[in-house]
């Protein structure tokens, strides 16, 4: 393989990896950790009792 070939293929790499994680992971993180530190919220209030109350 020449090497005009496999920069050609890194460069398809990278950009495939940059769209997945801009596509599929950076949304998927942010729903995982909105959704966790919700249920965290949900658990503490279970045992200590709603706010103000």
């Amino acid at each position: 393989m020449s090497d005009t070939t496999s920069e050609a293929l890194t460069r398809k790499q990278e950009r495939r990896s940059l769209i997945f994680l801009s596509v599929v992971m950076a949304p998927v993180l942010a729903v995982g950790i909105v959704a966790g530190y919700g249920f965290l919220v949900w658990v503490y209030q279970m045992f200590a009792g709603p706010p103000g109350g």
